[in-house]
């Protein structure tokens, strides 16, 4: 059987990206495309218990016990849910994956981004998404977009999401087979067009 894909969507708080993700789970499926969605950290039952330390813990957790909680999760997603489904086949599209970790806690944070591409390896056994869509808009859209009731990572300031935006684009200019960015400024409809257009012959 032939390997399946693996897709990921990553970028900014506040782009969009969970609401696309979801919605071109939907446009994939009615090509006829057997997909699987996920979102890290998360998607697992230990990587939920993760997640809610990781965004939602009301005390101060170092920088790096945060990147390796996004770590852990990743672990078990890869285990449980990504590996099985590529195997049978199937396209994986996930929330966020491993370049995420080493942008928020690795450009924007201050540790060392290899060390992150590192460490990430080998919780994922060296799989990596097949390509990601990095979102990218201004900040002060984003601000306007981002939840009013803001998580842990989302209650940072504006100079931190402004590391974390070139951060991304960093990544994406260093690793261009691997990262393509999205143009997220626009309403969801046209970002949502851009996605189906960057896929549609890989998939």
């Amino acid at each position: 059987m032939q390997r399946g894909f693996f897709l990921s969507l990553d970028g900014m708080d506040g782009a969009g990206k969970s609401t696309q993700c979801v919605q071109l789970a939907d446009w994939l499926r009615a090509q006829g495309r057997d997909v699987v969605l996920c979102h890290d950290p998360g998607g697992t039952e230990v990587g939920q218990s993760l997640r809610e330390i990781v965004l939602h813990h009301r005390g101060e957790i170092a920088l790096e016990c945060e990147a390796l909680l996004f770590m852990a999760s990743r672990a078990q997603l890869v285990c449980e849910v990504i590996r099985p489904a590529l195997e049978r086949g199937q396209i994986v599209l996930a929330d966020r994956f491993l370049l995420a970790n080493v942008v928020y806690q690795g450009h924007a944070g201050g540790l060392n981004p290899s060390d992150l591409w590192q460490v990430g390896n080998f919780c994922t056994g060296g799989l990596e998404p097949d390509l990601t869509l990095i979102f990218d808009l201004p900040l002060d859209i984003a601000a306007t977009r981002r939840k009013p009731a803001a998580d842990r990572m989302e209650s940072r300031s504006d100079a931190y999401f402004a590391k974390v935006r070139a951060g991304f684009l960093a990544e994406a200019a260093r690793r261009p087979d691997r990262c393509r960015v999205i143009d997220a400024s626009g309403d969801a409809e046209s970002v949502q067009k851009k996605l189906c257009e960057a896929i549609l012959h890989l998939v």
